[in-house]
């Protein structure tokens, strides 16, 4: 009996443990999820308040109004009225970014993991190695460069600095995930008479596919969230990005916190989107990567 007793007493305490273990799981998921959401809903619920009532200090506005976006979308707002060119050149950016991301890092990881060249893994490591060096260390180094070079002020300053840092962590991945692809492909097409740009073209891009798509999206959002080399490398009112533009928001006498939030939700809304649409290719195409090799 007494050991039929130790032994069910061993029981309701591995259920205890349990039980608080998963009590625990769910308090951390709650503090998580509250410290996520909680600056979204802050952003989310300014930009619903009148200029007026956004430091009334209530949870919730208490007369909501999409006056904020309206301004933002129609420019009704001196800091506004040029918020579409500025969205087309944030859209360009990301757009030519991902782009040059993909081409780069495509015909390096094919070289690096299907031409068999000599020294393959040390090339793909050190292009790793770039990522050391913090990203703002190189601001003065980039806009020096840029200068001399004669981009600066130039759209193409912001793709070329972005591509940089994109471009390793893509050769990385697209390298990895190449080893799931049969070198006997390869082969069969050489001995059909394709050459090295007919194979690449043909049949490593389509296999790449889902790769791809979680780089390209990747670097797009790089590129679109990027603040520190746009506010470096761009000066001009042409060439300005919705990033900068908020920043100057905070310029004026008496700083317009609702528009402000209304244009950061709608600056926010294309990555969104756009992760939503990709999300299961990018979740095959980080995954492989990261297995294979």
């Amino acid at each position: 009996m007494s050991g039929g007793a130790a032994a069910a007493g061993r029981r309701r305490s591995k259920r205890l443990r349990r039980r608080l273990s998963k009590a625990g799981q769910v308090l951390i998921g709650i503090v998580v999820l509250i410290w996520t959401v909680l600056p979204l809903y802050n952003m989310i619920e300014v930009a619903l308040r009148p200029k007026d009532a956004v430091f009334s200090g209530d949870l919730f506005p208490a007369h909501p109004t999409l006056i904020g976006f309206w301004d933002v979308l129609t420019e009704n707002y001196w800091y506004l009225t040029h918020f579409w060119h500025e969205m087309g050149n944030s859209l360009y950016i990301g757009v030519a970014t991902a782009l040059l991301t993909l081409a780069v890092g495509t015909m390096a990881s094919f070289v690096i993991a299907r031409m068999r060249i000599r020294g393959a893994w040390a090339i793909s490591n050190a292009a790793l190695l770039t990522y050391v060096i913090p990203m703002s260390f190189l601001a003065i180094p980039f806009y020096r460069v840029m200068q001399d070079y004669g981009l600066g002020d130039n759209l193409w300053a912001v793709i070329l600095v972005e591509v940089t840092f994109a471009t390793p962590y893509a050769i990385f991945i697209f390298t990895e995930y190449s080893a799931s692809i049969p070198i006997a492909l390869d082969e069969a097409a050489h001995i059909d008479g394709a050459g090295p740009w007919g194979i690449y073209w043909r049949i490593y891009l389509p296999l790449m596919a889902p790769a791809m798509v979680a780089v390209g999206t990747y670097a797009l959002l790089l590129a679109w969230n990027e603040y520190l080399y746009l506010y470096l490398l761009l000066s001009s009112p042409g060439n300005m990005t919705v990033p900068v533009a908020l920043g100057q928001f905070l310029n004026s006498d008496e700083a317009p916190w609702n528009l402000m939030m209304a244009t950061a939700v709608v600056y926010a809304l294309p990555p969104v989107v756009i992760y939503y649409a990709f999300r299961r290719y990018m979740s095959t195409g980080l995954t492989m990567g990261g297995v294979k090799g």
